[in-house]
């Protein structure tokens, strides 16, 4: 499994999970689009992004550190899906969205 199947997949993972455990609390399922934040991502001084992604509400069930160094093949699709990273900044990590309609 390539990183990129194995981060798309622990982050859809991790999404799904919030919107299962939602759905039971709620009659109305809460779509991808509508969650924020996934976890939250931070590039080093050096440039490597270190993504700390957790499922959500009611209580953390799963969790996962990431890190993506500038030579790794999957930075700069990890760095355009934050939006962009600047060393030294955090932000929050949106989840993957559509997945399930790629093949």
């Amino acid at each position: 499994m390539s990183y990129r199947s194995l981060t798309a997949a622990l982050i859809l993972a991790l999404s799904s999970t919030t919107t299962a455990v939602a759905q039971f609390k709620r009659d109305a399922p809460i779509r991808c689009e509508d969650v924020e934040s996934v976890g939250t991502a931070q590039m080093s001084p050096a440039g490597a992004i270190t993504l700390r992604l957790h499922s959500l509400w009611p209580e953390p069930r799963a969790e996962a550190v990431l890190t993506y160094e500038p030579d790794d093949p999957q930075y700069e699709e990890i760095k355009h899906h934050l939006g962009g990273i600047k060393p030294g900044e955090s932000k929050p990590v949106p989840p993957l969205c559509g997945l399930n309609s790629e093949p």
